[in-house]
């Protein structure tokens, strides 16, 4: 058994090319940190918008939302790259898929933070409005600290799909993880060597971020608990 592994996996020369993988690792996650770092706010603008007393705010967020999500990742990145540049607008690679990915993750968390902010109980709302709270203050105040409660496990499972699909700036040639296998494949030929050691590395990372996700998801349920039953509503419910 052992023998048949060994004569499907080359690991000859593993060495030379590994430190070549790991900077392609290393540029997979400041690409995920960087569109992190843009589209978390971004998504949030955009979900305000999205629910804001302004129409024309509400309908130019509701059609940036479905034309990006309507969209492939591909095709955007495509566009910013190949086609921007004949109107005279130029991206390197590495700007191109921060600001394509940026744009596609922003959209969908724009819908994750709308779905939290809907959750936050309307007689809470009602309730701000009664003692004459800005529209400013009541999202600063009451309905982003419990919105960003309820949507802080998604938007860490978006954080790890984001980390794997930073494979798809390939297309403008960036070389993240799987671009620099593919080079190192189409000299060594070791296909099934190179790219096993690809999947690794992607779940070094992944696993560990699932892992605390979920504790996330853990507390966020815990804390719900605790705070419904300190409520005077749920101290009455109590036998």
């Amino acid at each position: 058994m052992l023998t048949a592994i060994s004569d499907l996996f080359d690991f000859h020369g593993v060495a030379d090319y590994l430190p070549a993988l790991l900077k392609g690792a290393a540029t997979s996650l400041a690409l995920t940190f960087c569109i992190i770092l843009i589209s978390l706010p971004l998504g949030l603008l955009i979900a305000l918008a999205r629910i804001g007393p302004s129409r024309v705010l509400r309908t130019l967020a509701s059609i940036y939302i479905e034309v990006i999500r309507g969209t492939p990742a591909l095709l955007q990145l495509f566009y910013i790259y190949f086609v921007l540049p004949a109107f005279g607008i130029r991206f390197d690679p590495f700007l191109s898929g921060v600001i394509g990915l940026s744009i596609n993750y922003s959209a969908y968390l724009a819908e994750v933070y709308r779905a939290g902010i809907a959750a936050v109980p309307q007689g809470q709302i009602e309730a701000a409005k009664a003692l004459g709270m800005s529209r400013r203050k009541m999202l600063r105040l009451i309905v982003l600290p419990q919105a960003i409660r309820v949507v802080i496990p998604p938007l860490g499972n978006y954080g790890i799909s984001l980390f794997k699909d930073t494979s798809l700036v390939s297309i403008v040639t960036v070389k993240e993880l799987i671009f620099t296998g593919q080079i190192i494949s189409s000299t060594n030929f070791q296909y099934l060597t190179v790219f096993t050691i690809i999947g690794v590395i992607y779940l070094a990372f992944s696993w560990p971020s699932a892992l605390l996700v979920r504790w996330l998801e853990r507390r966020m349920q815990v804390g719900g608990k605790v705070a419904v039953s300190n409520t005077p509503q749920g101290s009455a419910a109590t036998p």
